[in-house]
């Protein structure tokens, strides 16, 4: 049974999350999936406090963006927080 889930499909395209946490000044944070949106959502979320709130940010990845998150060399379900510099 579980060979099942281990062969689910993430898909092979990015997806950008945002998360906020639950304080009274709350922080955002900016997270990068390969995964299709509703699974990078709850692999996002199993990443950061319980009670953050986390939304998929609907954007189109220009050229250069996919050139630089293939940098990052995620594999298929994986996460990665995108830092501000």
């Amino acid at each position: 049974m579980a060979l099942g889930v281990m062969a689910e499909s993430f898909g092979n395209s990015f997806t950008i999350v945002e998360v906020t946490s639950d304080e009274r000044e709350p922080t955002k944070q900016m997270w990068l999936a390969l995964a299709k949106p509703s699974q990078a959502m709850t692999l996002v979320l199993a990443q950061v406090p319980e009670g953050w709130t986390a939304e998929v940010v609907p954007a189109t990845l220009t050229e250069k963006q996919q050139d630089l998150f293939q940098q990052v060399k995620l594999k298929p379900g994986e996460v990665y927080q995108l830092r501000e510099d």
